[in-house]
């Protein structure tokens, strides 16, 4: 199972379109050539493969996204997904409401901790959330 060129070029693009290119960059410059095949594995499948899907929007993986990470614990990845899915079309209310889904059903560190990284992804994003509450 190598890597398909074709689909990988694809998955980049649409990584770069929700992630922005800037981010895509600043990653690409820290995988160490140990790790190269690794995340060309991870960008074709999850970009190229699941992201490009026509069964749900992209707006709807980012919400998934945020609380599967949250519950994971994975707060790095859950930052990233925030931005995205601000990039993606979710609301300010809407990410809001999943962070109290995420406290209620996660318990109550993991809101915090997705409050936390919702800080860290707006402020990223330059959104001020006291002009912009929901």
């Amino acid at each position: 199972m190598g890597v398909n060129n074709d689909r990988l070029v694809a998955a980049q693009a649409i990584r770069r379109e929700i992630l922005g290119s800037d981010y895509v960059d600043r990653r690409a410059a820290t995988v160490w050539s140990f790790a190269e095949p690794f995340a060309e594995l991870m960008t074709e499948y999850a970009w190229g493969t699941i992201w490009a899907r026509p069964g749900l929007s992209r707006r709807d993986r980012s919400l998934l996204n945020l609380g599967i990470l949250a519950a994971l614990n994975r707060n790095d990845e859950l930052t990233t997904h925030l931005a995205a899915a601000v990039t993606n079309g979710l609301e300010l209310a809407e990410i809001q409401e999943a962070i109290l889904q995420i406290a209620l059903y996660c318990g109550a560190p993991a809101g915090v901790d997705a409050l936390t990284c919702a800080r860290k992804a707006f402020d990223l994003l330059g959104i001020d959330v006291e002009q912009e509450a929901p």
